[in-house]
């Protein structure tokens, strides 16, 4: 039986700048490792772009908790998410 793919989130605010840049980086991150994953947009109060697979901030901080709308310094670089797709994908 083959393990399940990994579950992948993009958290963000309305108005986000960067959104769509961690957008890219995600997508082009899915197809480097291969993965063919729907990604689950979160649109709401949160620290945004935040990347979120299998329920891990790939950037190593805490879970995005509702409540706190605000700009990301940190953004997920390609290592990071690479990382994250890698530890979670299937063998």
């Amino acid at each position: 039986m083959a393990s399940p793919k990994p579950r992948v989130e993009l958290y963000s605010h309305v108005g986000c700048p960067k959104i769509e840049q961690a957008r890219e980086l995600l997508n082009e991150c899915l197809a480097s490792a291969g993965l063919d994953v729907t990604i689950e947009d979160r649109v709401g109060a949160y620290s945004s772009p935040t990347v979120v697979v299998d329920g891990d901030d790939v950037t190593g901080g805490p879970p995005p908790a509702s409540g706190v709308q605000a700009c990301r310094v940190d953004l997920p670089s390609r290592a990071q998410v690479l990382a994250a797709l890698e530890r979670r994908s299937p063998r």
